[in-house]
C-alpha cells in the first residue's frame, strides 16, 4: 500500500480488547518486520478535547479522527489507535491515546487512563504530553494529576526503558517560553519527589528515566498559519529521531520490528492483569518467542529448500562430489537468514535460539551426511576386497598385501570424508572410519583364515599322498620291522612338508606361537593319516588274517601253489601259517609310533597259538579257551586307548573266528591228500588178484583163443577211460555216492553222444586220408585222439566249477581248481 495513504488501525478498543489480527495485518502493510531496530514509536496523551488528534494529523500526516467543534466538545478518540507517520525517517509509528478527564468515563473511571498511560510509556520512544498554556501554574488545570499518573505507573516498571517526555504547550501566550519551561520543570520535579518510589529508586533522579523536553505552539484556531509553521519546525525534530542527539537518541530496550506485535500484545496483557512489568524480562520473553518463531520458520524453509531436497534425495543413492560444500552452503544460507531477522533481539536469547536452530537443522542434515559417509565406506571396503582378490601383490606375501590394500582403502575413505565435511557442523567421520577399519580387519582375518585353512588342507593332502599308499602297503606286508619303517617314513615326509609350510606361512607374518601351532597341527595330521590307515587295516583284520594264512598255507617257499600229494606235513604247515597270521594280528593291534613297551601284546597273542590243541584229530583244528587274563581285558596294559586299534577281547574273538573259517581250507587239503593217495594206489588188493585169476581162468582162456575179443575190450577200455576223465567221476563222487550217481546219470548220455560224434568225425577224416587202413590203425588213431582230448579238456568246456585233477606228462604235479563241466550240446 502507498505510504501516503496509510490508514490507521485501532490497537485497543474502548473496552480494553487488543486487536491482535489487525496489528499483524498492519505491521505487514507498513513492512515493519524489515525495519529491524530502525523504527520509532511516538504516542500522545492529554486531556480530552485538547486537540491531540489534530496535532498528530498536522505533525505526522496521519488521518486520526478529529473533533467537530460545531457539534460540541465530546470524546472523539476511544481506546488506542495506531498509524504510520508520512515522510518521516526512520519508519515512525504514531499512537493516539484516549483523552484523560473525560466526561464519558466519569470521575472514578481512571483505570483505563492509567493502563493506556503505562502502555504508552512501555512501548513508546517519545511521549507527547499535550497541555494548555493557561493551565501552567495551576494545580488541577495544569494537568498535574496526569503527570502524577504518568510517574506513578512508571514506577511499576522496575527497570523501565528511557523515554522522552515532550511537553507540548498549546495556545501559547505572551509569557516567554523560558519562563514556562522553568515553571514546568519545577512542577515536574515536585511531582517526581512526591511520588512513592521503590526503595532502590528513592534517590534516583528523573533524568535516569525521562528526557524532559518542552515546546510551545500557537493557537490553531486564532493563528493557524503560525501554528502550521511551528508544527513544521517541530516535525523536523522527529527526523532521524533515534540517531544520537535526536529526540530518542538514548533509548533503551528496543524490541525489533518483527517482535513488535507480540511485544505490544504481551505488554497490554500484563497491564490488563495488573501485574508489575519488568521490561528487561519482557524483552527477553519477546526475544525468546520471536527467535523461536524465526528459528521454526527457517527450519520449515529448510525442508522446502529445493537444493536441500535434491541433496537429500541424491545422497541416499550414490556419492555426491562436493557434498560437504553444498551442504555447508545450504546450512549457511538458512543460518544467515535467521541472523538477519533475529539480529536486533536480545543477544543471549538470539544466540541460544540460534544454537537450538543449528542443532535441529543438523539433526535434519545429519542422516544425509551419514549416508554419504556410508557410501564412501562401502566404496573403500569394496576396494579393499577387490585388492585382496587380485593377484598383483601375491609375491609380497599376504600380510604385506593386506597392509597395502588397507592403507589404500582408508586413504580413499579419508578423501571422501574430507569432501563430505561440513564446516559449520564440524561433524567427524571417526566412528565410520573406525567401523571401516574393523570391517577391513575382520575381512582380512576371514580371508587369512580361509587361506590358512586351504594351505593346511593342501599340505595335509600332500602328506596323505606321501603317506597313504606306502603305509597301506607296509601294513599289508606286516613284516617285523613295519612300524620302525612307518616312523621313518613319517619323519621324512614331515620334515619336507613342515619346511615348505614354514616358507609359505612366512608371508602371513604370524607370531611364533601361531606358526608353531600350524606345524604341530600338520604333525598331528601325519599321525592321524597313519592312524586312519592302520584302523582301516584293523577293521579288515579278519580278512587280512585269512589272506596271510592262505598265502602261507596254499603256496610253498617257491611261491608256487602246493600240490597235496600226501607227502606234505599239513600240521607243520598249518602251524606256520597260524604263526604268520598271529604276527600280522600283532602288527594291527596297536599304533607303535611312540616309544612304549609293546611286549605285553606279543606275549598275550603268543598264548593263543600255545593253547591250541596239538592232539586234535587229523583234519580238524579245535581252539581252546584262552587262559590268559590279558585277553579277557578291554585294554592293553601300558597302552593308551588312543593308541589301541584292536582290544584284547576283540583279538581273542577275531582269533576264534579266524580258526573257524580256516577249518574248511585245512580239511580240503587233508581231503586232497587222501584222494591223491587213493589215485596212486590203482591196483586191487592181492587177495582180489588171486581171486580174479582163480575165478576168471576160463574167461581168460577164451580171450586167448579169440583175439578179436581183446581188441573189443581194449576199445571199450579206451572209451570208458575217456568218459571217466570227461565226466570227472572222482570229483562227482566226493560228495557222496547218491549225489555222484545223479550227477553222472544226468551228464552220461550227452557226453557219450558227443563223444561218438567226435569219433565218427575223426574216423571219416582218417578214412579219407588213408584208404585201406585196418581196424588196428583206426583203433590206434582213436586212442591217440582220445589221449589228446584227455590232455586238453578245456577245448570242449564252456565254464568251470568244482575241483578237477589234470595230470601233465609225468603225473607228479596236480593243479586243483574249480570249474563247471558243462559241455556244449
Amino acid at each position: 500500500m502507498d505510504e501516503e495513504s496509510s490508514p490507521s488501525v485501532q490497537l485497543v478498543d474502548g473496552e480494553g480488547n487488543f486487536n491482535e489480527i489487525g496489528l499483524e495485518a498492519y505491521v505487514k502493510t507498513v513492512r515493519l518486520r524489515e525495519a529491524g531496530l530502525s523504527y520509532a514509536v511516538v504516542s500522545i496523551m492529554g486531556p480530552q478535547s485538547s486537540g491531540k488528534s489534530t496535532l498528530l494529523n498536522h505533525l505526522f500526516g496521519t488521518n486520526f479522527r478529529e473533533m467537530d467543534a460545531l457539534k460540541g466538545r465530546s470524546q472523539t478518540t476511544q481506546g488506542i489507535w495506531l498509524a504510520k507517520a508520512k515522510s518521516i525517517r526512520p519508519l515512525t509509528l504514531i499512537m493516539d491515546l484516549e483523552g484523560t478527564d473525560g466526561r464519558e468515563r466519569g470521575e472514578d473511571e481512571t483505570t483505563f487512563e492509567k493502563q493506556s498511560a503505562l502502555f504508552a510509556l512501555a512501548v513508546s520512544d517519545i511521549v507527547l504530553i499535550n497541555m494548555w498554556c493557561h493551565d501552567i501554574g495551576r494545580e488541577q488545570a495544569a494537568n498535574k494529576p496526569l503527570l502524577k499518573t504518568v510517574f506513578q505507573v512508571m514506577m511499576r516498571l522496575f527497570t523501565p526503558r528511557k523515554s522522552t517526555l515532550l511537553f507540548v504547550i498549546r495556545d501559547k501566550t505572551k509569557t516567554p517560553l523560558e519562563v514556562l519551561e522553568r515553571i514546568l520543570r519545577e512542577d515536574v520535579q515536585k511531582i517526581w519527589n512526591t511520588v512513592a518510589k521503590p526503595a532502590k529508586h528513592l534517590n534516583t533522579p528523573i533524568s535516569e528515566f525521562f528526557n524532559v523536553e518542552v515546546t510551545a505552539l500557537s493557537s490553531y484556531e486564532e493563528k493557524e498559519e503560525q501554528f502550521l509553521d511551528q508544527v513544521s519546525n517541530l516535525r523536523e525534530r522527529f527526523m532521524d529521531s533515534i540517531c544520537p542527539g535526536g529526540l530518542a537518541g538514548d533509548r533503551r530496550a528496543v524490541v525489533p520490528g518483527s517482535g513488535f506485535p507480540f511485544s505490544t500484545q504481551e505488554i497490554w496483557k500484563v497491564i490488563k492483569e495488573n501485574k508489575d512489568l519488568d521490561l528487561p524480562a519482557h524483552k527477553v520473553m519477546v526475544a525468546t518467542v520471536r527467535c523461536e518463531e524465526i528459528a521454526n520458520e527457517k527450519l520449515r524453509e529448510l525442508h522446502e529448500d529445493e537444493d536441500w531436497r535434491t541433496l537429500e534425495s541424491d545422497s541416499t543413492n550414490a556419492i555426491i562430489p562436493g557434498f560437504g560444500k553444498k551442504l555447508n552452503n545450504v546450512l549457511s544460507r538458512h543460518l544467515a537468514r535467521y541472523d538477519t531477522e533475529a539480529a536486533f533481539f536480545d543477544e543471549g536469547v538470539r544466540t541460544s535460539k540460534r544454537q537450538v536452530l543449528l542443532k535441529k537443522t543438523l539433526e535434519v542434515l545429519y542422516p544425509s551426511y551419514q549416508a554419504m559417509l556410508t557410501h564412501h565406506r562401502s566404496k573403500a571396503f569394496e576396494r579393499f576386497k577387490n585388492g585382496l582378490e587380485s593377484h598383483e601383490l601375491d609375491d609380497k606375501g599376504f600380510a604385506a598385501k593386506v597392509r597395502y590394500c588397507s592403507d589404500s582403502s582408508l586413504g580413499e575413505f579419508d578423501q571422501g570424508a574430507a569432501d563430505a565435511f561440513v564446516e559449520i557442523a564440524n561433524w567427524h567421520a571417526g566412528k565410520v572410519r573406525d567401523k571401516l577399519s574393523r570391517d577391513i580387519e575382520m575381512h582380512a582375518i576371514s580371508i587369512q583364515t580361509e587361506k590358512l585353512a586351504a594351505i593346511s588342507s593342501e599340505f595335509e593332502k600332500r602328506l596323505e599322498n606321501g603317506l597313504g599308499d606306502p603305509v597301506s602297503s607296509l601294513l599289508e606286508g606286516a613284516k617285523s620291522n613295519i612300524w620302525p619303517a612307518i616312523k621313518e617314513l613319517l619323519a621324512q615326509e614331515l620334515q619336507s612338508v613342515t619346511a615348505d609350510l614354514s616358507a609359505v606361512l612366512a608371508g602371513f607374518e604370524l607370531t611364533k606361537e601361531e606358526e608353531q601351532r600350524y606345524i604341530i597341527n600338520i604333525r598331528k595330521s601325519g599321525k592321524k593319516i597313519i592312524e586312519k590307515k592302520a584302523r582301516e587295516e584293523a577293521n579288515q583284520a579278519l580278512v587280512r588274517l585269512k589272506e596271510r594264512f592262505n598265502q602261507v598255507f596254499t603256496y610253498g617257499p617257491d611261491s608256487l601253489p602246493r600240490v597235496w600229494t600226501g607227502k606234505e606235513d599239513i600240521k607243520s604247515i598249518t602251524k606256520n601259517a597260524r604263526l604268520q597270521s598271529l604276527r600280522l594280528l600283532s602288527v594291527l593291534t596297536a599304533l607303535r609310533l611312540e616309544e612304549m613297551n609293546y611286549d605285553c601284546i606279543d606275549d598275550a597273542l603268543s598264548s593263543l597259538e600255545i593253547n591250541e590243541d596239538d592232539s586234535a584229530s587229523e583234519g580238524e583244528i579245535v581252539p581252546r579257551t584262552v587262559g590268559s587274563s590279558v585277553l579277557a581285558s578291554s585294554t592293553w596294559e601300558g597302552i593308551p586307548a588312543s593308541e589301541t586299534l584292536i582290544t584284547p577281547v576283540q583279538c581273542r574273538g577275531l582269533w576264534r573266528q579266524f580258526n573257524r573259517e580256516i577249518e574248511y581250507t585245512i580239511s580240503q587239503a587233508i581231503a586232497a591228500q587222501e584222494a591223491s593217495r587213493r589215485s596212486n594206489s590203482w591196483l586191487p588188493p592181492p587177495w582180489a588178484i588171486v581171486a580174479m585169476i582163480f575165478l576168471g581162468f576160463n574167461e581168460f582162456m577164451m580171450l586167448l583163443r579169440n583175439p578179436l575179443y581183446l581188441v573189443v575190450l581194449f576199445v571199450l577200455f579206451l572209451l570208458g577211460r575217456a568218459v571217466w576223465v570227461q565226466l570227472d567221476i572222482e570229483r562227482e563222487f566226493q560228495h557222496g555216492f547218491l549225489a555222484g550217481a545223479l550227477s553222472v546219470s544226468a551228464k552220461l548220455l550227452p557226453t557219450f553222444m558227443n563223444f561218438l560224434k567226435k569219433l565218427a568225425e575223426e574216423g571219416q577224416q582218417m578214412a579219407n586220408s588213408a584208404n585201406g587202413s585196418n581196424i588196428s590203425s583206426i583203433t590206434s588213431g582213436n586212442y591217440t585222439r582220445t589221449a589228446a582230448y584227455k590232455q586238453a579238456p578245456m577245448q570242449e568246456m564252456t565254464s568251470f566249477s568244482g575241483s578237477t585233477e589234470e595230470r601233465y606228462g609225468n603225473g607228479e604235479k596236480t593243479l586243483s581248481y574249480r570249474k563247471s563241466a558243462k559241455f556244449s550240446s
